[in-house]
This record gives structure tokens, sequence and C-alpha cells, in this order.
């Protein structure tokens, strides 16, 4: 996996695709191909970098002409980051060229098979296997070519495919990865991520699995891997090429923590429902007896999904009185758990791509079970899978490290808490009382992001730590687990959370001057209980960094954030830790929005 940019038309290809490249650079890559063709053209000409798209770019050379062309970013699975192991793969007789993401599970087996027939290999990838196999097909047109190839693969893929005895046209595929087409003026697109295609279009189709396409400069058709032809009508997505753009930020991460207040007010646009004290969520699709008929909320996501998913389980415990608990959406498909048809699963994705929980829904589904879905990506492959759900309307994330997403997220199980509250037994002066926290939210954030510079001189103070520990009891844990992550995720500070009540049960044994402890500290019923925790950290000469209400005493520092509902205070709480986080990686001059290892869209196991 990571990145996917075509085009066929009549402008010139190369700059087209490397600007798709450079617009796609925020899911995380460690090397860049791009290879080129055109109807006059004798063969297919490619340029491949380790590194970032400028090394690629760097690489390619002035008369580098053509009019068709597929390029890729690559995040490795199957072997190093290198020039041969970067994608496109080519054939041996440079006819056929490939980009992939997704992973081939059975390739070894056919890298076997192929080199005992005479193919030589060029690189450790899985990819090229499927190459060679489109380049050995003997049908007469590509799209059969690929279809035969596709026929011999297990696994996951979203390919594009060019040909040099078939320049006018791209041949594309999915299963399990996102593939997205670009619909222009007598000019066509492909991509795995509409980033790369809002500059030029706004409309698009997106496939589904077990879909295939070919695209023509002037048409495109859909077909199945099976060879018979579906319908795809366009959709015009609301998203613009200047969303992905920094907005005079240093970094995106910078940008995106500070659209957190636009992003909940978005969320919360049209939602709310004064006359009877609740909201209204349209893509629920459930009416109050089936509603009431739930008897378990289980929520499945992976990261920083699964994080927002704790919070929300709480979320509708509390307002809802519906059991809810969450899960990696990684470790449920595997531990073939009990489906209970009075259980409303919850899939949780920024991308709506997350292939473990795309996996999970699949599964459940499969079983009878009823699945919504909570995502950004509109008409993302989760959204299509589930009978129904909630969009988080937080706008393109375009950072690896998803900050005002989360954010979101949460905000909008509120909403679902809320709105199953109210058909069930919270009262009107409860929903009264949740409806006046969520329009303070907004202000409320724009009130901690003030704070930037303290939080700045903090992070400063913190920097040089080796490891930190993050508590928080019920309610602060799940902010407590999510801070761990954003530390760990743009700093590469090791940082682990646990619950503050399990202090005595073996974490007190790390406590000393080196390691620091943030510790979130709500005014809530638990409020003396956490002070007890700080005690006991404080008496073993420990740091303490409190996110808190008021003043911590026993704290050597305290942020404070504004108080809102108590069921409310996880959606702040969590938001000035992610400032603390990209204020430590900035002391330490890591590559913020490009961590190392990691990748935006995880598409692959």
């Amino acid at each position: 996996m990571c990145g996917i940019v075509g085009y066929i038309g009549k402008r010139d290809v190369a700059p087209l695709l490397l600007e798709g490249l450079q617009r796609l650079e925020y899911r995380g890559y460690d090397s860049a191909g791009v290879v080129i063709t055109s109807p006059k053209a004798t063969g297919l000409k490619m340029v491949k970098a380790k590194g970032r798209v400028r090394d690629l770019e760097a690489k390619v050379p002035a008369r580098f002409k053509g009019t068709t062309g597929i390029a890729h970013t690559r995040w490795a699975t199957h072997g190093a980051p290198s020039d041969e192991n970067a994608h496109p793969h080519m054939s041996g007789d440079n006819k056929v060229a490939v980009v992939h993401n997704g992973i081939i599970d059975n390739a070894a087996e056919l890298r076997v098979k192929l080199t005992a027939e005479g193919v030589e290999f060029l690189s450790e990838t899985d990819t090229e296997v499927l190459t060679h196999l489109i380049a050995r097909s003997q049908a007469t047109d590509l799209e059969d070519k690929v279809r035969e190839a596709l026929r011999l693969i297990e696994g996951t893929y979203g390919i594009a495919v060019v040909h040099a005895d078939f320049p006018d046209r791209i041949v594309v595929a999915r299963n399990g990865s996102p593939v997205v087409l670009g619909i222009g003026d007598k000019e066509m697109f492909v991509a795995s991520d509409i980033a790369a295609l809002v500059s030029h279009t706004r409309q698009i189709v997106t496939l589904d699995d077990g879909e295939m396409a070919t695209l023509k400069a002037d048409d495109f058709r859909t077909y199945t891997t099976e060879g018979t032809r579906t319908t795809a009508s366009p959709t015009t997505v609301e998203w613009e090429a200047a969303s992905y753009d920094m907005g005079g930020h240093d970094t995106y991460m910078h940008k995106e923590i500070f659209e957190q207040a636009d992003a909940v007010d978005r969320v919360l646009r049209g939602r709310i429902d004064d006359r009877f004290s609740t909201v209204h969520l349209g893509g629920l699709n459930l009416d109050a007896r089936e509603a009431r008929s739930v008897r378990r909320v289980k929520i499945l996501g992976c990261g920083t999904s699964y994080h927002a998913g704790l919070i929300g389980a709480q979320m509708i415990e509390e307002l809802a009185r519906i059991p809810a608990d969450a899960e990696p959406a990684s470790e449920f498909r595997y531990r073939n758990a009990v489906v209970d048809p009075d259980t409303l699963y919850i899939a949780v994705s920024q991308s709506g791509e997350t292939y473990d929980v795309l996996a999970a829904v699949q599964e459940l589904k499969r079983k009878g079970a009823r699945v919504f879905g909570v995502v950004n990506v509109v008409g993302s492959a989760i959204a299509r899978e589930s009978d129904a759900g909630v969009y988080v309307h937080a706008g393109p994330e375009v950072c690896v490290v998803s900050t005002k997403c989360f954010t979101n997220t949460t905000v909008a199980f509120a909403l679902l808490a809320l709105h199953l509250g109210r058909i069930r037994d919270l009262s009107v002066a409860d929903g009264k009382r949740i409806i006046e926290g969520l329009r303070k939210l907004p202000a409320q954030i724009t009130a901690i992001l003030e704070q930037e510079a303290e939080i700045e001189e903090i992070a400063k103070e913190y920097a040089d730590a080796r490891s930190m520990m993050f508590i928080g009891r019920v309610r602060g844990y799940p902010v407590a687990r999510e801070a761990s992550l954003k530390l760990k995720e743009v700093s590469y500070i090791h940082a682990e959370a646990y619950p503050a009540s399990e202090l005595k049960h073996g974490p007190l044994a790390l406590i000393e001057p080196a390691l620091p402890t943030v510790a979130i500290v709500p005014d809530d019923d638990l409020l003396e209980k956490n002070r007890a925790a700080l005690e006991e950290i404080k008496a073993r000469s420990g740091r303490i960094l409190a996110v808190a209400h008021q003043e911590q005493e026993k704290a050597d520092r305290t942020i404070i954030v504004p108080k809102n509902e108590d069921e409310l205070d996880p959606i702040l709480m969590g938001i000035p830790l992610q400032l603390l986080a990209y204020h430590t990686a900035l002391a330490l001059g890591r590559d913020i929005d490009k961590p190392r290892n990691l990748a935006k869209s995880v598409t692959v196991e």
C-alpha cells in the first residue's frame, strides 16, 4: 500500500501524476514511482526512487512526455524500502506495469511457480507476481488479461494497470483496498484517495469490492471481475482542493488541531432538536421500536478510532443505559465472537477503508448482524457496507496522526447516546442539559487552544523524557489512552496508559523523577479518588502534569480545561494533550505530519 494515482487524456501526464502523489504524501510512504505512455509511444517509460516524492521528481528527465500514466507511493510490506521495491512494477518484456495497494497472500507460492517457469524477479514485492501473471496471460485484451491474473491471486488489492499494446486505456480493480475514479472533460483520473483528484474534478465513482473499470480519455465502464457490466453513477464530493492546503500553518497537524471548533460545529449543525431535547440522525434508519429492542452495543475500531469508541461506549451506557463496550476490530474478527441479534454493532473509521474494521463489518453482515458506521469519508467502503450510520463531518484530515476526526467522532457518539437515551429513559431535563453542553463545545475548544503558548513551554520541559505514564479513571481512562498514543505516534517517546485505580497493582514500581505522569483529573464524583492517586505518585518523587478543571495542588503543572457536563468532559480533556504531543515532537525535530513507519489509511492487515 499506500497511494495510487493515474491519468488518461490529452495533457502532459507526468506533472499531473507527481502533483497527485504530493497530495497523497500524508498517507505515509517510503518510496515512489511513475510510469507513462501514450498512443504515439513505442513502449512504457518508468522512473522510481526510494524516499519522498521530491526525490522521485528530481530523477524524472526533462523529456518524459506522455498522456497516460500511473504512479504510486509505497509503504513497505514485502521487502525493504528501495528503488527496486518501489512501484510501479514492470514485466520482463517492459510491456506491463502495475501499481498495487494491499497484500497478495499467496505471493510466495506464485513466485516459486513463476520462477520455475523462467520468470526473473527484480524485487522482493508481492506485487511483481501480479505483473508477471498479467504479462503471461494469453487473453487478447487487457481487461481479460487482468481478470485472468486476479483469479489466481488471494488477498486484497486496489490496482491500476497499463500495457504498451493498449496505450488507450488504464484497467483498475478493487478488492478490499479503495479505488476511486475521477470524471473529467475528455480525461479520466484514478486514485486511492479523493485527495489526489479534487484539484481536477469533483465528479467521482467509487468502485466496490469485486469490481473493475476500464478508463479511456473520453469514457469509462465498470464491471465485475467475472465480466458482468455494472452501473456506476458519478457523485459530487463536498471537499475542495483548498481543504487540503495548510492554510498558513507550519504543519497539517497544527492546522487540524485548530480546526476543531469549526469541525465540532459542523457535526452538530442541523442535528439538534430543541423541541424534544434530542437530536436528529437521519442516517440511522432506526425507529423507536427498533432502538428499544437493542440490548447491547459493541463498538469496533482500530487505534484512535478504538479510543473514540471507548469514550462512546461510556456515553451510551451513561445516557442510554444500554450495556456497551469497545474492542479493537483487529482482535474481534479473529476470536470467533458470539454475534447476538439484539446487539447493535458500530464500526468506526476515519477513512472508512480501514481493512480490519471493514473485514469485521463483512463478517458481521455475513452472520446477520445489524451494523452501523461512524465514518468521516462519504461513500467509503464501511459507509456503503453498513446498514446505516453517522458521518462525523470533520473534513479532510491530512496528518497521519488523527486529531479533529477523533474529536468529531466522540461528539458523534455523544449525539448517538443522546438519541438512544431520549428514546429510552433519559429525561427531558437531562436531554436539555446535554444539548446545552454540546453547544458549549466549540467555544470551549477555542479557549483551550488559546493556552497553546503555555502548553508549548510545558512540552519543552518534558521533551527529554525517555518514557511517560498517562493515567485516568473511568471517563478519564480512554482520554489517557488516546493521549498516550498521540505522544508516541508523533514524538516517538515511549508512553503507556493505565487506569489510575491500577497504580497500586504494579505500575507504581515504575515511578521515579525520570518518569513523568500525565493525570486526567476531571471535576466529577471521582475527583478525590484521582487526587489520592496524585498523592501516591508524589510520595514516590514522581513528576506530575495534571489536566483538570481546577489547579491540582500535588501536580507540578496543571493545564486547566473548561468544565462541561460530566459525560461530555472527555471530549475536551484530550485536546490540550494533542498540543502537548505536537509541541513535544516539534521540540525533538520530528517529521510531524508523516511519522516514521506509519500510514494514514491502513488498508492491509
